[in-house]
């Protein structure tokens, strides 16, 4: 099952990765002198907001959430060190960091827009925490969190089982060399009270012939 599910994010992620590279890389020579450049965050987000119809910011805005979202799903189930919202953000931010870069290096009528990462980011850390978490924890169970770090780990009750059958066992054989120890003393004892008895008897024969 995890090893289908791993296979089934893959195939998910190549598909994802093929459909991103035609939204963000091919080039758009009709939009070569409409566009420019943003540094600064939230500028590309008023202007939708402010000089669009809702219907174009709503297409703008949520297709970059959108666009975040399967990495949020995916990264967590492909790999397990990704796991975690902090991880998630800069993974993604990353990734997208580049492609934008790209896109203002090398694709005509495409630029840099640092408000394009922050919302496909988002949409990534949407994606993690409504789905995300659950698959990344369903396939790759966390045997250990964050905070065991500075708190010893537990005693397994199976090494406190261990421990003292160990403790019984040496216990039984302490006994068991104790008990022969006192039959051999036991007999010594004997043999010494059979040796000791007839030479007082042969003593207080002589004493009476005597």
């Amino acid at each position: 099952m995890r090893t289908a599910l791993m296979l089934l994010a893959f195939g998910a992620m190549v598909a994802f990765s093929v459909l991103l590279a035609r939204l963000t890389l091919e080039p758009s020579a009709a939009s070569e002198g409409l566009i420019h450049s943003n540094l600064r965050p939230g500028s590309s987000i008023r202007a939708y907001v402010d000089r669009g119809t809702v219907r174009e910011a709503a297409r703008q805005l949520g297709g970059n959430l959108l666009l975040g979202v399967p990495f949020g799903v995916l990264l967590p189930v492909l790999l397990p060190r990704a796991r975690g919202a902090v991880r998630v953000v800069v993974a993604t931010a990353t990734v997208m960091t580049l492609v934008e870069l790209v896109q203002g290096a090398l694709v005509t009528g495409r630029t840099f827009d640092i408000d394009d990462v922050i919302l496909n980011t988002s949409g990534a850390l949407l994606g993690y925490l409504l789905l995300g978490r659950r698959l990344g924890r369903a396939v790759h169970p966390r045997r250990r969190h964050w905070w065991h770090r500075w708190y010893p780990r537990p005693e397994r009750a199976t090494d406190g089982a261990a421990g003292t059958g160990a403790g019984a066992r040496a216990e039984a054989k302490a006994n068991a060399a104790a008990e022969v120890e006192a039959q051999e003393r036991e007999q010594e004892q004997e043999e010494e009270r059979t040796t000791v008895r007839p030479a007082r008897r042969h003593g207080l024969r002589r004493v009476r012939r005597s």
